[in-house]
């Protein structure tokens, strides 16, 4: 184990450019987060070809974010003990390994796991990228620095359901496969360029490590799993609220443990005694949920409602994903000269007129190009959020708690989408349960008298989430039915599906926009100062800089 040395924030390389170790930290980064949104434009291919409903599909995603979530705390204290060279390239081989594992699935129930292998891979190198940016670039740099960061976030995480689009009619396997090739590349310019960085001797919470992952397992998993449900008993004495209670009380202990471990915990509470980073944590938290809440129902709108192809339902947030790219890096070099809480609070104020705007849009009748710019607003508000969100939380953070700090802020902004996941497939499926019969009941209006009735029981006879997957054969016509009449009701039954579908995805990004408008009370409630970093002894602390 390397002997601790002075608190430095910034490293000697040796004669090297601190850009050197941006290639392969932005390659990992881009792939873990690509990988939170490229899923949601398969998800219909995915209910049809591995014979599962929308809540099991839901898990794909849920179970990447669940573990990557409850880890990051973990890996981020590995990274201030063993250094974050070797656990980013750890963490860069599972996570290949893993995609490789997802492409090959052949089942839900495989694939879900492969995925939370995959986090796995994604949580141990995600706190590396920001510890190593902010421990090897001056501070006059670091807004720059993190705007690159803050552009491949953005970038990634809009383009996933545009590269999805283009990969699914090949097959779904290759939204996997595709990051083999990806981490090859990141592998190589890892072992060249990161270099070897004074380490913290910490002990391990092996107590706080299994109070995290069970509380969180918990919680995610009765909100998730809800609905399957119906809100009660899942088996015996166990019900769903019982769960999520218990996830509840568990982290609540957590918390408490980690207060009693001080320094030493998973989670360093002292770090949230800055009002920023606090601040910082709550607004990362509801950027992640709306990434989350707004592609899932989005993705199906689009491709059920309005019947559009994967690669269709994609190019209409092509733009912003452009937008994003171009406005990240301004963003996080403007970071560095104004208070960053007025970038983070236009970025929120974008993102919730966006979302709003998209929950009265969504209509079976809409005009695809208001959606088409309506996205590029999104991606202008995505972009104004990730930089500066990251350059207020790593501001005064030294190298024993780079990692700490980083993986706070990480796990809280990935909770975000862990809740985000849950609480979005919950309350969308909810809401189809009631707005497809209702629309069914309008649209029997339509039909001859005869027929009415029999229509609206059928509709309350059948699966609402294989309706909304686009299931062929889904609405079985009523027995009795006269040929002259097939065709009318099978219009209409089409018709009611749309309508209702819509209602409910407009319905359920209201939620996103309430969580939006948390993080923009956050960002409003910081402190109006350039960010701080720490710099004890101004002379550069040497390391082992790999040629």
């Amino acid at each position: 184990m390397t002997t601790p040395a002075p608190p430095r924030a910034v490293v000697d390389l040796h004669g090297r450019s601190p850009w050197s170790v941006l290639p392969p930290l932005c390659l990992g980064f881009f792939m873990i987060m690509l990988d939170t949104t490229i899923v949601n434009v398969a998800v219909p291919t995915l209910m049809k070809d591995l014979d599962a409903d929308v809540t099991a599909v839901g898990w794909v995603n849920s179970a990447y974010l669940l573990t990557f979530a409850v880890l990051l705390l973990v890996t981020g204290r590995l990274g201030d003990t063993f250094g974050p060279r070797p656990v980013f390239i750890g963490g860069l081989v599972l996570f290949t390994l893993a995609s490789l594992w997802c492409g090959v699935s052949g089942s839900v129930e495989m694939l879900i796991v492969a995925r939370a292998v995959q986090g796995v891979g994604g949580a141990l190198m995600t706190p590396q990228t920001m510890s190593m940016i902010t421990r090897v670039f001056p501070p006059q740099k670091r807004g720059a620095a993190m705007g690159v960061w803050g552009a491949v976030a953005g970038v990634a995480t809009i383009t996933g359901p545009v590269l999805g689009g283009l990969l699914v009619p090949i097959g779904w396997e290759w939204i996997f496969w595709v990051n083999v090739p990806v981490g090859v590349v990141a592998l190589v310019f890892a072992l060249r360029n990161l270099p070897s960085l004074p380490t913290a001797h910490r002990t391990f919470d092996g107590i706080g490590v299994v109070l995290s992952v069970v509380g969180m397992f918990l919680f995610v998993f009765g909100l998730q799993e809800g609905s399957t449900y119906d809100w009660g008993t899942i088996r015996g004495p166990i019900t769903v609220w019982g769960v999520i209670g218990a996830g509840v009380v568990i982290l609540v202990l957590f918390g408490l443990w980690q207060h009693h471990r001080g320094d030493d915990a998973l989670m360093p509470l002292r770090l949230f005694s800055v009002r920023n980073f606090s601040l910082a944590n709550v607004a990362g938290f509801a950027v992640t949920f709306a990434m989350t809440g707004i592609f899932f129902p989005f993705t199906i709108f689009l491709q059920v409602a309005l019947g559009m192809t994967p690669l269709h339902s994609a190019l209409v947030g092509l733009g912003g994903s452009l937008l994003s790219g171009v406005v990240a890096p301004f963003a996080g070099r403007l970071s560095d000269r104004v208070p960053a809480k007025w970038i983070v609070a236009t970025g929120f104020a974008v993102l919730v007129g966006v979302v709003w705007a998209l929950s009265v849009l969504v209509a079976p009748d809409v005009q695809v190009w208001k959606l088409v710019v309506t996205m590029c607003f999104f991606g202008i508000g995505t972009g104004c959020l990730f930089s500066p969100l990251a350059n207020v939380a790593t501001s005064g953070l030294d190298y024993r708690n780079a990692g700490a700090g980083a993986g706070a802020f990480n796990t809280n902004r990935q909770i975000g989408g862990v809740v985000g996941s849950a609480a979005i497939v919950a309350l969308f499926t909810s809401r189809l349960a009631v707005e497809i019969p209702a629309a069914a009941r309008t649209a029997a209006q339509q039909l001859p008298e005869q027929a009415r009735q029999p229509f609206v029981d059928a509709f309350a006879h059948v699966d609402q989430e294989a309706l909304a997957g686009g299931a062929q054969g889904s609405f079985p016509l009523p027995d009795g039915v006269p040929a002259s009449l097939a065709d009318q009701i099978g219009r209409t039954a089409l018709d009611a599906v749309h309508t209702g579908l819509s209602a409910a995805v407009g319905q359920t990004m209201t939620l996103t926009v309430a969580v939006l408008v948390l993080g923009l009370l956050s960002a409003l409630a910081m402190k109006g100062v350039r960010p701080v970093h720490h710099e004890a002894p101004p002379a550069p602390a040497p390391v082992d800089a790999v040629a």
